[in-house]
């Protein structure tokens, strides 16, 4: 399997297909990033159309077994993130 995009080839192909300056593509992608994460901790949630959507959820308390000793344990309810895949982008992926 072929290694993913780093940031910085990431930022060139921004660039070039957005006909800006490597530095105004970064620019770009930092803004999306802090207003997603600014959205979700506000929100509960940001969509991105076309690609997916971050969410911020509730997990419930909950039994769980310590792997070492195979003693239950209560694992304790937290907030967690999650991204949900458009239909769209998994189509596009998988086809």
């Amino acid at each position: 399997m072929a290694k993913g995009m780093n940031k910085s080839q990431l930022l060139n192909t921004l660039a070039e297909k957005l006909g800006k300056t490597r530095k105004e593509a970064g620019e770009l992608l930092e803004v999306l990033v802090d207003l997603a994460y600014k959205e979700a901790k506000r929100v509960g949630e940001f969509t991105i159309p076309g690609l997916g959507k971050l969410q911020k959820k509730q997990r419930a308390a909950r039994m769980g077994r310590n792997p070492a000793t195979g003693e239950q344990i209560q694992i304790p309810a937290k907030t967690v993130v999650k991204f949900r895949m458009a239909k769209a982008a998994k189509d596009e992926i998988l086809s």
